[in-house]
């Protein structure tokens, strides 16, 4: 109904199945296990985006550059989103009961209280500037999210793969949060919402945002050798094309010039998860398939 973008779902959903590739890649493919990763993460973007067009409506309406959106220019109803939502939120406990199938009850256990978290981020603004990284962890918990899934409980030694894969999905979502924000820092400061912009200003927060991205190169580079012989040089040059599309993306934002956030925001950021995860699946299956 154009409520939620399948777009946004671009940005963790590529992290997740690189979790999942790798973990496939050293214990088997599971055709269960990708229909709920891909479910579950579709389902829990629009429960996410609609509880958060559904608390924001009346702070939208009063921003220029939401007003349009369907609830504040009454294209849609605040009852018929509240469906929406509903029904999000039980296609992603549907979706997580799938793992049963293959005797895993991990993801239905913790289905809700996730769910929770994850509508969370749409109220923190209101209390705490940090709210970037809640967003950042919510979509960082998908590979982890995604491993487990796969795995449950069973190697918990394995973690630190996906846990740091996470961690770069953190600082990267957050990042291009705090650049996407930059777009309302006057108004957000004027509502009295908490942001990054709204505390530093536009230029500390394109330096705050570049410290995340850096963070998150420093988070992916071990991933070659936690990975074991899963990886080699093409994921290592994969790397390098994922910092030059980090650079692209905060040249097109600039303390004076915001009107390419667009490109930035979408594009280069959905090129970069989908392209880290394709070479990542050429490479487990070209090392692992016979």
């Amino acid at each position: 109904m154009g409520l939620v973008r399948f777009s946004h779902t671009l940005f963790a959903l590529p992290f997740a199945l690189t979790a999942a590739t790798l973990a496939w890649g050293r214990h088997g493919f599971s055709a269960v296990s990708l229909a709920g990763i891909v479910t579950c993460m579709v389902a829990a973007r629009c429960a996410a985006m609609a509880f958060n067009r559904l608390v924001d409506r009346d702070i939208d309406a009063l921003n220029p550059r939401t007003a349009g959106r369907h609830l504040p220019a009454g294209l849609l109803s605040a009852r018929a989103v509240c469906l929406f939502f509903l029904v999000s939120c039980l296609l992603f406990v549907c979706s997580a009961a799938i793992f049963l199938l293959a005797d895993n009850p991990v993801p239905l256990i913790f289905a809700v209280p996730l769910l929770v978290f994850l509508c969370g981020y749409s109220l923190a603004k209101r209390f705490t500037v940090l709210a970037h990284f809640w967003l950042g962890v919510a979509l960082g918990l998908s590979p982890l999210g995604a491993w487990i899934a796969i795995r449950g409980w069973e190697t918990l030694w394995e973690l630190p793969l996906p846990g740091l894969l996470g961690l770069a999905v953190m600082f990267w979502v957050a990042g291009f949060d705090i650049l996407y924000a930059t777009q309302d820092a006057d108004f957000d400061k004027k509502a009295g919402l908490h942001s990054v912009p709204a505390k530093l200003g536009i230029r500390g927060a394109l330096w705050v945002a570049r410290a995340c991205h850096v963070m998150m190169m420093g988070c992916l580079v071990p991933l070659c050798w936690l990975a074991g012989d899963l990886l080699g040089m093409p994921f290592q040059m994969a790397l390098a094309g994922v910092g030059f599309l980090l650079l692209v993306e905060h040249a097109l934002v600039r303390e004076d010039d915001l009107s390419r956030m667009n490109a930035a925001f979408f594009t280069v950021n959905a090129v970069l998860g989908i392209g880290l995860w394709l070479v990542v699946l050429e490479e487990v299956v070209r090392r692992t398939v016979v």
